[in-house]
């Protein structure tokens, strides 16, 4: 039988005990949420117990392993860590109110480095690991490498064609066809050698700037033009322009329009692990910010990661060139504008008269004038905007809507029929997905847009209509 949701322990009642965030507070939380039917109020009455004396519970049947993590934690002196500050400094918050506490705890930890110079937390903001999902980060001289995230220089990808909206109407097969034909999804899937494409970034040199890179080069080659799993899709719709955009060279009117999302697949995945678990070696924090351990960059290991950083989001650039460059040859389309922006990623870039490391992990670049796409849910409209070039916001806007519940939550929640129903009421074709990516799984994009009116402004607006995505369930590349 299922435990009642508010029978179990969350993370704030572990912390008024006295619990700090590291590998104990997992075991904890892990422990209690095990044993949630012996009640909530006993089980809060024996933590407390378990961490004032976990001398007295070592071999207990119950609490002993936690007890053991709690005396393995103590006893790490405390000079083997590199200490926080006391307190980390303000940052600008947007959409506050629909922002999740695990993730202004994060953005909390990650203010109190001692490298951060400024920070932010975007609209769509959830947790994530080490900086949350949304969050912008600002540091002297330095690199993190979970500030950056996993899916290396994952980016958003917009192609106008000039086809109008009437012709898509009359031929969608012919759309769907060719969307299956020329894209590939799915964790580790790729091409077969007679299959893959070419591109010079496969000649780039920094593939030969280590072995361990060099290693990953066939891998990268075999899923050029991929898109992976989770999140990542490609698309057709609508976007519609409500005056002509002089600087785009598009007249005012409705276009079909092609939109894609994914990142470095393999090889950036490969990188992250490498270097974050590299700088987790040499730059050893407190345990709630051990994932936000960072690699100065006059370090050799901290030039090798930017590098290869680079290298990883110059791949990602080109999966989805050879994928709007294989769609529009197969429709035989005109393009008439092209527009990409990129989030997970770390940009060298001035801020109030000094140069910074700016993380923006699911966060795009918003400077003044700065182009972006922020999609919002297989069914809801996504946005072409321009960046405002607000200094509060270190130059940034959403990189989407943002999940409002997790991919567990949504997948026990969301039933197939709801989702059926969801994308029939708003025409949306749907090849492949499961339930953790259903649209109601996702905040409200107009709410997310409203909240950073100050940081960008519209200039056009997507409607999908024909969305595939992987459809086994993947999330790893």
């Amino acid at each position: 039988m299922n435990t009642p949701t508010n029978h179990l322990i969350n993370s704030e009642e572990l912390m008024a005990l006295g619990y700090t965030p590291g590998r104990a507070f997992g075991v904890a939380l892990l422990t209690a949420n095990k044993h949630a039917s012996r009640g909530k109020e006993l089980l809060l009455a024996q933590l407390a117990d378990v961490l004032a004396k976990p001398d007295a519970f070592a071999t207990h049947a119950v609490y002993g392993k936690l007890a053991k993590a709690l005396i393995e934690e103590a006893s790490i002196p405390e000079d083997a860590y590199i200490p926080l500050r006391d307190a980390g400094a303000d940052y600008a918050i947007y959409g506050e109110p629909h922002i999740e506490a695990s993730a202004r705890t994060q953005m909390d930890v990650a203010m109190q480095l001692p490298v951060t110079v400024a920070g932010a937390l975007m609209p769509d903001a959830h947790q994530g690991y080490g900086l949350p999902i949304g969050g912008v980060l600002a540091v002297h001289h330095a690199v993190i490498p979970y500030g950056v995230g996993v899916d290396i220089g994952c980016r958003m990808a917009l192609s106008i064609y000039d086809i109008p909206e009437a012709f898509f109407e009359a031929n969608p097969a012919q759309f769907k066809r060719e969307l299956i034909a020329q894209t590939r999804f799915g964790a580790g899937h790729g091409f077969k050698p007679y299959e893959r494409a070419d591109h010079a970034v496969l000649t780039d040199a920094a593939f030969g700037m280590t072995p361990f890179v060099a290693d990953l080069k066939d891998k990268a080659w075999a899923q050029l033009g991929t898109s992976g799993g989770g999140n990542h899709f490609v698309e057709f719709g609508i976007i519609e322009f409500a005056k002509a955009d002089d600087a785009l060279g598009v007249p005012a009117g409705k276009y079909v329009a092609l939109l894609s999302h994914s990142g470095s697949r393999g090889l950036g995945a490969t990188i992250a692990g490498h270097y974050t678990k590299l700088a987790k070696e040499l730059c050893r924090l407190p345990h709630e910010a051990q994932n936000l351990a960072y690699l100065g960059l006059d370090s050799e290991a901290g030039q090798e990661y930017w590098q290869a950083m680079t290298l990883a989001g110059d791949y990602a650039s080109a999966n989805h060139e050879v994928i709007h460059r294989k769609l529009a040859a197969a429709l035989g389309a005109e393009v008439l504008a092209n527009v990409e922006n990129h989030h997970n990623f770390a940009w060298k870039e001035h801020w109030n008269g000094q140069e910074v490391i700016v993380h923006r992990k699911g966060a795009t670049p918003a400077g003044k004038g700065v182009l972006g796409i922020i999609p919002g849910s297989m069914t809801a409209p996504g946005f072409l905007v321009r960046g405002k070039g607000e200094a509060a916001s270190i130059n940034s806007a959403s990189h989407g809507a943002g999940r409002q519940m997790s991919r567990t939550q949504a997948i026990k929640t969301i039933s197939r029929e709801a989702m059926k129903a969801t994308l029939q009421q708003h025409g949306v074709t749907l090849v492949g997905a499961g339930l953790d990516e259903a649209p109601m799984a996702y905040k409200d994009i107009h709410t997310v847009m409203a909240a950073q009116a100050d940081l960008v402004e519209v200039m056009a607006t997507f409607t999908p209509r024909l969305v595939r995505m992987a459809d086994d369930g993947s999330r790893e590349d």
